[in-house]
């Protein structure tokens, strides 16, 4: 699987599943009905260093970005965001892109990635605490799942 910076010609291949798991309201917490316009700008906005995965015929199977998660003093505390396209799912892209955005925060020179709202229903979260992620608290139903009904919302920490 190749992982590489992505381009502006990336996002055509970005949307249709980026746009797929935000509609299903299960994983993130973007509103399900963001067009396309807000949805390159939360994806691909200029503070955030974005990848994507790529199958051996050449097929965007999952983007990640990596960014600041806060400012000023702060800045060394890396965020980022992932998807995987649903048709693509349990083949490692998931987690080839999370060693790969791991890979790079550090070579930025970030000292720890925070996730600041993973859903504890969320498949995921089995995937970073595998990957030595821990989780600090969580918000008690603050998120509405179409499935599960009320459920919370994990705060994840790992030092790099």
């Amino acid at each position: 699987m190749l992982i590489r910076e992505a381009t502006a010609d990336d996002w055509p291949r970005i949307w249709p599943f980026w746009h797929r798991i935000v509609a299903a309201a299960e994983t993130y917490s973007w509103d399900p009905e963001t067009g396309e316009e807000d949805a390159r700008a939360l994806w691909m906005g200029p503070a955030k260093r974005v990848y994507v995965a790529e199958d051996e015929t050449g097929a965007v199977v999952g983007s990640a970005y990596l960014t600041p998660n806060y400012g000023g003093p702060a800045a060394r505390i890396a965020n980022a965001g992932f998807m995987v396209d649903p048709d693509h799912g349990g083949r490692g892209a998931g987690r080839a892109l999370a060693e790969h955005i791991l890979r790079e925060a550090e070579a930025h020179g970030y000292r720890g990635m925070v996730f600041n709202a993973v859903v504890e229903t969320n498949p995921a979260v089995e995937l970073w605490t595998s990957l030595g992620f821990t989780i600090l608290a969580t918000v008690p139903e603050a998120f509405d799942h179409p499935r599960h009904g009320l459920v919370g919302l994990h705060i994840m920490y790992k030092a790099l």
